[in-house]
């Protein structure tokens, strides 16, 4: 097991049910960015902040510098002064988008078509087979998320669900269920935190370590 969950479960011993799961969701991302896939998120309130802290965490640098690809800094070096400037200052990145972001398009299509589809629309529009749709929902049952991962199922992605305990309807098409031992909506984000925190900080040091 990654020294990062290991660290997680001795910290959180409730997990300690579930630390084959996050070692799954740390697995499959590594797996997909191998294959040069990308993340997309979604969830709502409290857990659609959690899709944006999560990217946050992918996107730059977050337990250590990651220096980027030589070849992207020669480039860079070779425009001139900016470029050099950012060959200095850009950062690796891992690929994912918070689909909770994009609010004139989901205003759009919710007033437009259908409120519940608003994140099924844009799996449609980015998804890639080998990509995966990470969603967040407390209670496994949030209509959003669920047709989201149809959707990506549909497109040929996994689905990493991170729900409360028992895993809701989205039990049924998510590839890893990350359902921590808690019921109450609050409960359950206070637990998905360090989860994905764990996660972010393993897949990091794996590719860039």
């Amino acid at each position: 097991m990654n020294e990062m969950i290991s660290e997680l479960i001795a910290r959180y011993p409730s997990l300690a049910p579930i630390a084959e799961e996050i070692q799954g969701a740390v697995d499959t991302i590594l797996t997909c960015y191998r294959s040069g896939g990308k993340l997309l998120l979604c969830g709502n309130g409290g857990s659609a902040a959690d899709s944006a802290h999560i990217v946050g965490e992918l996107m730059k640098s977050f337990k250590f510098r990651r220096a980027i690809d030589s070849s992207l800094a020669e480039k860079l070096r070779s425009l001139g002064d900016d470029g050099a400037y950012l060959a200095e200052k850009l950062e690796g990145a891992l690929p994912a988008v918070a689909l909770t972001e994009a609010s004139a398009l989901n205003s759009a299509y919710a007033n437009d078509n259908d409120p519940a589809a608003v994140y099924a629309q844009q799996v449609n529009g980015l998804g890639r087979e080998g990509d995966i749709l990470l969603t967040l929902t407390t209670s496994g049952n949030s209509r959003n998320c669920l047709l989201a991962a149809v959707a990506a199922k549909a497109k040929g992605m996994c689905v990493i669900a991170f729900t409360g305990e028992g895993g809701g309807k989205i039990a049924s098409l998510a590839d890893v269920l990350i359902a921590v031992p808690e019921c109450e909506t609050y409960r359950v984000q206070e637990l998905h935190l360090p989860v994905y925190h764990a996660i972010c900080a393993a897949v990091e040091k794996e590719i860039f370590g």
